[in-house]
């Protein structure tokens, strides 16, 4: 997993950072929880985030994704064209929400097959059938769950449901994934699938942001290291 850009720089020198947020700032009652001037998300990087419980990582992560609002947050991005654009990050931008997917700590499935899991947000734009069973069928062989396609959720395990909202989430090809302790209640084997699933993840030149205190994904070669705390956000953490 070798990341072409740092933190804080483009990844691309013609289009610039994938995405730059202004003024991004969370409070609970009169506790700043976090309060980040400009943060800069660069293109085709693998970053783990770091912090203490409370710091407000998943907050930060959820408001990106559109999940949590962003009052006063501006997003500056630029398109394919190589357009620049700028629009409050609240409500998230459609053309954000279709470059951005969000992983929970613990993912739900919807109670149907493994298969029509992974070909929702396919259906849910429109590709014609043919696209979403080729897209599908790369995507479970991908994850290793091939063999689990017409299987309910419920008969699954920690780490094969973590493998299918993996797969949920690569099929729709997004250029920013934001994964909140993607290997936290696994362990052995199962772990090391999903270890294994977002290197595959970075190393296809997505940008990847983790909240992790997994010391195998923390230590992994080239991963740049942020860390959330005392409401300062620092992208340069050793």
């Amino acid at each position: 997993m070798t990341p072409t850009a740092t933190a804080g720089h483009a990844g691309h020198a013609d289009h610039g950072p994938l995405l730059t947020v202004r003024g991004l700032a969370r409070s609970i009652g009169l506790r700043k929880l976090f309060a980040i001037d400009t943060l800069v998300i660069p293109r085709a990087t693998a970053i783990v985030m770091t912090g203490m419980n409370g710091a407000g990582k998943t907050t930060l992560l959820r408001m990106l994704a559109g999940l949590e609002p962003a009052p006063g947050a501006v997003a500056q991005w630029t398109d394919a064209q190589g357009h620049a654009h700028s629009a409050a990050l609240t409500p998230l931008p459609p053309a954000l929400r279709r470059r951005i997917a969000y992983l929970h700590q613990h993912p739900y499935l919807f109670r149907t097959s493994v298969r029509e899991n992974i070909a929702y947000g396919l259906r849910a734009r429109g590709l014609p059938r043919h696209d979403i069973d080729l897209r599908v069928g790369e995507a479970l062989g991908w994850a290793g769950v091939s063999h689990l396609q017409d299987t309910a959720p419920e008969y699954l395990s920690g780490g094969e449901i973590q493998r299918v909202a993996l797969a949920r989430a690569k099929v729709l090809e997004p250029e920013l994934l934001l994964l909140d302790e993607p290997t936290s209640s696994l362990d052995g084997h199962a772990r090391e699938q999903v270890i294994a699933l977002v290197g595959d993840l970075a190393a296809e030149g997505r940008t990847v942001v983790m909240i992790c205190h997994d010391r195998e994904l923390i230590n992994l070669p080239g991963v740049v290291r942020w860390k959330l705390g005392d409401g300062v956000l620092d992208t340069h953490h050793p």
